[in-house]
């Protein structure tokens, strides 16, 4: 499934507030949704989704700082831009340290609003340019036959020719004709581009 149209989506249980960001957002020509409770997002929310998410910290219900934790659990990386009362901003913290992009208090400067959404949209796209290479990475190294991702890595770990070949039972000349079959399949043309590209598709390796 492809990821949905970059928009700015709006949590907030006051009718009035929604109100005001909607047609904010509307006057600069964003996309934008509204909800009017956190479990009424939650019930859409999608890995898939893409933007920026203005979220009030204090509902009836779930809050914020809940809702923020549940859609990470889910994988749903939206920007995040806490809206808070002065009273909440301990609140607004908390969400920082979990996540969340920045928070603004209420009331609010439009344009300082506008100039932070901004910021989390181009974050966005930015973090999903960087999903969509490390996919197309991943995909690339996924057309491996078994023996040239065991020859992959062993070369990630440093392993020279002679070692590999050693620890995998075949010649030298068969190690260089994997690793010349592994650079054309991924689409590099030297072993520091190949291990920069294998090391971005799996961090955790």
């Amino acid at each position: 499934m492809k990821p949905h149209e970059p928009r700015v989506y709006i949590v907030d249980d006051d009718d009035a507030v929604r109100e005001a960001l909607g047609a904010l957002l509307g006057s600069v020509c964003l996309i934008y949704q509204s909800f009017a409770s956190a479990e009424a997002f939650l019930a859409v929310a999608s890995p898939h989704m893409r933007g920026c998410l203005l979220l009030d910290v204090r509902m009836p219900g779930m809050s914020g700082l809940e809702l923020q934790r549940k859609l990470q659990e889910q994988g749903v990386a939206l920007q995040i831009v806490i809206i808070t009362g002065h009273g909440d901003v301990p609140m607004a913290v908390r969400a920082l340290k979990a996540g969340a992009s920045d928070f603004i208090e209420k009331p609010f400067n439009e344009q300082d609003l506008l100039d932070r959404i901004q910021t989390c949209l181009q974050d966005d796209h930015h973090l999903w340019n960087t999903r969509q290479a490390l996919d197309e990475a991943a995909a690339r190294f996924a057309t491996l036959t078994p023996r040239e991702r065991a020859v992959m890595e062993l070369i990630a770990v440093g392993d020279h020719t002679k070692k590999i070949a050693a620890q995998l039972g075949i010649q030298d000349r068969t190690v260089d004709v994997h690793r010349f079959n592994i650079m054309r399949k991924v689409g590099v043309r030297t072993l520091a581009e190949l291990l920069h590209l294998w090391s971005a598709a799996h961090p955790s390796m």
